[in-house]
């Protein structure tokens, strides 16, 4: 299909809003990564814009050496990976049941799960439930309560029901169980919504850092999202007057401009590398399983 002058220029100035709009997104990024490579002096000389001045691996050296934030990293690792995993295998066990039209009930266990996308307890009926269960100051505060999400179960059930039924009959004929089809028939058919679960949760656990602050205080259960916001709201001058978190941490580290921005890139590397993984898949993923059904 042939263009017209009219939709050629509406298609450039399209790129080039688009392009405008993701160097606006990019630059402050790359200021950043400018910073971790450059020394104190210079950062705070303002001579650092978007290229390294004073060359040095030195901020990411001290920063990888300090234990707090390989605590810290440690935690946020388990946390994404053993959460991610549960999350995504709830999500298919619920999902799963859910897509087929002959399960009685299913009408109503969806609406109580999209009930719970509208109305919730709220912040102290939750702490108290987490409290009462045990959970305080436990690494499975993290995982448990919010191993299910209602928004992910519709969007894979919706993906579900497009699976084409015949070949899960099939599998049946030849003496199949229902979890045997599942896994595999429908997970292998369904990589694209479970690629797009996987990023939103592993996304989800390794920037979360509220829960924490509701629900752990033991310092060596602090994620690394926790690591670096005492690291970038507490200076040198409070370090002494303060008893929280940012105690344990180096205090070169606080002082330090260039290490702080060292910190920042080195917790965004991991999704970063992540991510280019999983998102030929996000998409479409997002799109089947946000139409079908």
């Amino acid at each position: 299909m042939r263009l017209t002058r009219g939709e050629h220029l509406a298609s450039r100035l399209n790129y080039l809003a688009l392009g405008f709009i993701a160097l606006l997104a990019l630059l402050p990024f790359l200021h950043i990564v400018a910073q971790s490579f450059s020394s104190h002096q210079a950062i705070t000389s303002g001579r650092v814009t978007l290229w390294p001045v004073d060359f040095s691996f030195e901020a990411y050296v001290k920063v990888l050496s300090e234990q707090a934030f390989v605590n810290a990293f440690k935690v946020s690792l388990l946390r994404t990976v053993i959460g991610t995993l549960l999350n995504v295998v709830i999500t298919c066990m619920l999902a799963y049941p859910l897509s087929k039209a002959y399960i009685k009930g299913r009408s109503a266990i969806m609406f109580l799960i999209v009930f719970t996308m509208l109305f919730n307890g709220g912040m102290i009926p939750t702490f108290l439930v987490v409290k009462a269960t045990g959970l305080l100051n436990s690494f499975w505060v993290y995982i448990i309560p919010g191993a299910v999400s209602a928004f992910n179960v519709i969007i894979m059930r919706n993906f579900f029901q497009g699976v084409p039924p015949e070949l899960e009959e099939s599998a049946k004929i030849d003496g199949s169980s229902n979890i045997g089809t599942l896994i595999r028939i429908v997970v292998p058919l369904s990589m694209p919504v479970i690629a797009t679960i996987t990023l939103f949760h592993a996304v989800g656990h390794w920037n979360a850092f509220f829960d924490t602050v509701l629900y752990v205080t033991d310092r060596n259960l602090f994620p690394l999202q926790v690591y670096l916001r005492e690291l970038i709201m507490f200076n040198q001058s409070n370090i002494s007057n303060n008893n929280g978190y940012a105690a344990n941490i180096d205090s070169t580290l606080l002082a330090l401009e260039s290490l702080k921005a060292a910190a920042l890139i080195a917790s965004t590397v991991p999704i970063l590398i992540v991510y280019p993984f999983l998102q030929k898949h996000f998409v479409k993923g997002i799109m089947l399983g946000s139409v079908k059904g």
